[in-house]
């Protein structure tokens, strides 16, 4: 392990991220299991790698008011550092100013320590004029999503929702009771706390013990609203399509009883050994394991030999708006032609599975998208082009509303 500091993480990681190669979790990740750190630095880096990312147009606006002449790249990622820490972080002044100017070359020092002392003098009027921008400047958000929230959901949900994105997520956890039940976690996980109308699900600041013993699985309550419309019952054979890490696929087992068979499908192999490694973890006996993409055209054996399922979760692959205080680069690597890109890849993936469902079957159809290209209508869609699925119920998670993560599922019945 190399000796280094948080801050010097978190300029890693974000020169690492501008070439977008790979994703804010996967770039941190890496970068903190090579760096000797205690747990509040490595929590520290984290903090200041994160929030910089979700504030980048904001720190950006600020940028430009410091200074009007061109600003590079690496000159960028350490202003953007320094002042997320002066004006976001509550970071003491002397501390965010010194670290920071610490991490620029010697010959740019002068000028990060000339633009941050700056900023300290100017901090009130600095943050005025930032209250007057827009909610895409104010909030960090590309304009072209708070201008689609803004007609979907109204401009005072559309700025609810951006807020709600920018703050660093709660940890829910549900609760194995394949392993456990409610009042004996909550007996022995003193820092789990019950959360109303959600009874097997916790909030659980520090997850890692319960977490080790199978006792719980990190997710949040949003998601366990696909599992519940599916109505999965013990004995049944269900196709989890769309399955890695496999979160919904134990919930649905422990609906289950852990009596039946869970076909368990994914694309991506390393996503598919997170998967068996979680559902070991949690005790689940039901699973097969399958890699397939439904966007090939031949369907392995190991799926059809189970065929015709009973009932079928599609947790479709999306854009994530429902879930980007979670994943944090989501928002700039949208393009609006995403979600029509999107919509096809879906209902094609419904065309795919659809016939592995036996008649008067259940299918389920959801996202973590808020966009109604990938909801309602890919089920407009469905509905229109595919007569033998009959429409029964829908539901939404919005996180303005129900303070949990966006979410849309829908249940389908197949006709005989």
């Amino acid at each position: 392990m190399t000796q280094t500091s948080a801050r010097r993480v978190a300029l890693a990681a974000l020169k690492t991220w501008r070439k977008k190669t790979e994703f804010a979790d996967a770039i941190i990740s890496h970068l903190l299991s090579d760096a000797a750190l205690e747990s509040a630095d490595r929590a520290f880096a984290v903090e200041l790698f994160y929030g910089t990312l979700r504030n980048l147009t904001l720190l950006d606006f600020w940028i430009r008011e410091l200074r009007s002449t061109r600003v590079d790249v690496d000159l960028r990622d350490l202003l953007r550092l320094g002042l997320y820490q002066l004006f976001l972080a509550n970071t003491p002044e002397h501390a965010a100013v010194y670290e920071t100017v610490a991490l620029a070359p010697r010959r740019k020092r002068p000028i990060v320590n000339g633009i941050l002392r700056s900023a300290v003098r100017r901090r009130k009027k600095l943050r005025d004029k930032a209250n007057s921008q827009p909610v895409d400047v104010r909030f960090s958000h590309p304009k072209f999503l708070t201008e689609r929230w803004n007609e979907q959901f109204g401009e005072k949900k559309a700025k609810a929702l951006c807020e709600w994105n920018n703050r660093p997520p709660t940890i829910y956890a549900r609760i194995n009771q394949l392993k456990i039940d409610r009042l004996n976690f909550l007996e022995r996980y003193h820092d789990a706390r019950s959360l109303p109308d959600v009874s097997n699900f916790v909030h659980l600041p520090s997850p890692a013990e319960s977490l080790n013993q199978g006792d719980c699985y990190v997710q949040d309550p949003s998601t366990a609203i696909a599992c519940e419309l599916l109505q999965p019952q013990a004995g049944e054979k269900i196709l989890d399509a769309c399955a890695a890490p496999g979160g919904k696929t134990a919930y649905l087992a422990e609906l289950m009883d852990n009596n039946g068979v869970i076909v368990a499908c994914d694309r991506d192999p390393d996503r598919l050994r997170t998967l068996e490694q979680n559902i070991q973890r949690l005790g689940v006996a039901l699973v097969k394991r399958v890699r397939h993409d439904w966007t090939k055209n031949q369907i392995p054996s190991a799926i059809r030999a189970d065929a015709p399922f009973d009932r079928i979760l599609i947790d479709a692959p999306c854009s994530n708006t429902g879930v980007m205080r979670r994943r944090v680069d989501v928002r700039w690597r949208l393009k609006p032609s995403d979600f029509a890109r999107m919509r096809a890849r879906q209902i094609q993936i419904v065309g795919a599975v659809l016939p592995l469902l036996k008649p008067k079957g259940t299918l389920v159809y959801s996202t973590c998208s808020l966009e109604r290209e990938e909801n309602e209508e890919v089920v407009r869609n469905l509905v229109e082009k595919m007569s033998i699925l009959q429409l029964e119920e829908k539901r939404y998670s919005l996180p303005f509303r129900e303070n949990f993560d966006g979410a849309f599922a829908t249940r389908f019945r197949r006709n005989a």
